[in-house]
């Protein structure tokens, strides 16, 4: 017991002195909280989505919008394939219909060389390529997505929908949001807090795919107004268009891609003072935007928002340097999620909400003094329990296990953790197996008491020997409380969380701190009998 040395000693109170410091923000009144000084610490624990109310919705995409994108991508390649190819390769009858892509060779003697053109671009995945080549009636290609690929394809792009919906929630603000998929085409999305969740709605609902393309301005007006397009063009909604027409044609080739990007802000017009959305592109997208602008100047060009025209202005000069600004009626707020939805990248399918519900705080706040009701019953029962069968040791007990309570919150609150309701559940099942350490020690030193053993030989044999016990039988714990944190989700990790660190401040304090404070009565008191 005397390796207790001053430096341990102030180290060990350091960190219950942090702890409680951690702890008592999330412990106290708002108005009281309000007035912490800047120097201490102000960090509380979050609250989960059944604990603080907010907002679930449930997310699907259609597979056979990825099976047209990957169509649409295919039709570029080969076209751009049979352009490069030495001599060129002309082609017409370009058809997606069917969810195949097609095409007509228009000299039957070029077939070979266009099958050369083509196979690098079929790719390969897990058991075959990407796609499947017929040749039909001597010239005709057809090329069809094998089933492997189609379901890779969906696959990677709702992770990458995942990803892209977890930045933008985080960049709302939101703390510690549940994102998880939820079979093959659907993500589940939880956002504790949010106080709008229809702000949720639309930010995650818009796909953000920015394309910048030039309006095909000879186009026949009343033509474009059934919806007739001319050959290389394609008509588009413009709901703000100025000659009243909600539709525009515009070249479906040709353009530059929002995947170009590297920056969007909210910002205003320095003319109109309007608000609006600064984006800058990388190196290879401001050299493309500057070529595009300086060979169209005078022309129109369309800033097209998920498949929709949201202006189309005429380029006066060439736009250099990689920045530009997107205008359209934008309120600030709406051009601040347009920003934060770029910043994130475009979704790489359109998701779509099936499902909606909203989760009351009122819900959360009775499930909390539930929680806290049931947290001091069960205290205040150890409290005594340990008091009356082992005298002092149970006030060390006690007093460690008020600690652990401290050092639970106070960590949760520096790491961010975030308390659900399972959560609680692990935080009172945390108090409940807290003082087990200290049952073993109490236990253990009365066996060694009726051994014969001194006080002193008796108290360190007891700390030693019932130590390894509760390391071991914790080690489990912990192993056990990582699975559920690494491959569970929501609450799971929620409960987890807690359950991990009240595993480790519990044994911190029953084991050490208990063991530094009999060390100081042993010194101080020098006792001639031990009552146990």
């Amino acid at each position: 017991m005397s390796d207790f040395t001053k430096p341990r000693i102030w180290f060990l109170n350091a960190i219950l002195l942090v702890g409680i410091l951690f702890s008592l923000p999330s412990l106290l009144p708002q108005k009281i909280h309000d007035q912490i000084p800047s120097f201490l610490p102000s960090k509380t624990i979050n609250l989960g989505l059944d604990l603080a109310g907010g907002s679930h919705i449930l997310l699907e995409a259609d597979p056979a919008e990825v099976i047209t994108i990957r169509l649409e991508q295919m039709e570029d390649s080969v076209r751009s394939a049979m352009r490069k190819a030495e001599p060129r390769i002309a082609i017409e009858n370009i058809s997606r219909a069917g969810n195949k892509l097609s095409f007509v060779v228009t000299d039957p003697s070029q077939v070979d060389a266009a099958r050369e053109a083509v196979l690098p671009l079929m790719g390969s995945a897990s058991g075959g390529r990407d796609y499947e080549l017929s040749v039909v009636d001597g010239n005709k290609m057809i090329l069809t997505p094998t089933q492997q690929s189609i379901s890779d394809s969906i696959d990677n792009a709702m992770d990458s929908a995942k990803d892209v919906i977890d930045r933008r929630i985080n960049a709302l603000g939101t703390l510690e949001p549940t994102i998880i998929r939820e079979g093959s085409e659907r993500i589940v999305v939880q956002a504790p807090g949010l106080a709008d969740p229809e702000a949720l709605k639309r930010l995650i609902g818009k796909t953000a795919k920015l394309e910048f393309k030039l309006v095909d301005e000879n186009a026949d007006p009343a033509e474009t107004a059934q919806g007739k397009a001319r050959v290389g063009s394609q008509i588009l909604p413009y709901p703000s268009n100025p000659s009243g027409t909600p539709v525009i044609a515009v070249r479906r080739l040709g353009g530059i891609g929002g995947d170009r990007l590297t920056g969007a802000q909210q910002g205003f017009d320095s003319q109109s003072n309007e608000p609006v959305v600064n984006i800058s592109f990388d190196t290879e997208g401001g050299r493309k935007f500057a070529d595009m602008t300086t060979k169209n100047t005078g022309k129109l060009f369309a800033i097209i928002l998920d498949g929709q025209v949201i202006s189309a202005p005429r380029i006066n000069e060439p736009i250099r340097g990689g920045q530009s600004q997107i205008s359209g009626s934008f309120t600030v707020e709406s051009a601040n999620d347009l920003a934060i939805a770029l910043n994130s990248g475009a979704l790489p399918v359109e998701l779509k909400v099936v499902e909606e519900r909203s989760v009351g705080p009122d819900l959360g706040a009775d499930s909390i003094k539930k929680g806290v009701l049931a947290a001091l019953i069960g205290t205040t029962a150890v409290l005594f329990f340990m008091l009356l069968t082992y005298g002092r040791f149970g006030v060390y007990a006690n007093l460690a296990l008020v600690l652990n309570v401290f050092l639970i919150l106070g960590v949760m609150a520096m790491i961010g953790s975030t308390l659900t309701l399972p959560g609680i559940a692990g935080f009172v099942l945390t108090i409940g197996a807290a003082v087990d350490a200290n049952v073993l020690i109490n236990e253990r030193i009365r066996e060694e008491q009726r051994r014969g053993r001194k006080i002193i030989a008796a108290i360190e044999n007891g700390y030693k020997e019932a130590s390894r016990a509760i390391f071991d039988a914790n080690i489990t714990n912990v192993i056990a409380g990582v699975l559920l944190f690494a491959f569970g989700s929501g609450p799971v990790r929620g409960f987890a969380v807690v359950l991990i660190i009240g595993i480790i401040t519990s044994v911190f304090t029953a084991v050490t701190i208990t063991r530094m404070w009999v060390s100081f009565w042993l010194k101080r008191n020098r006792p001639t009998e031990l009552v146990i």
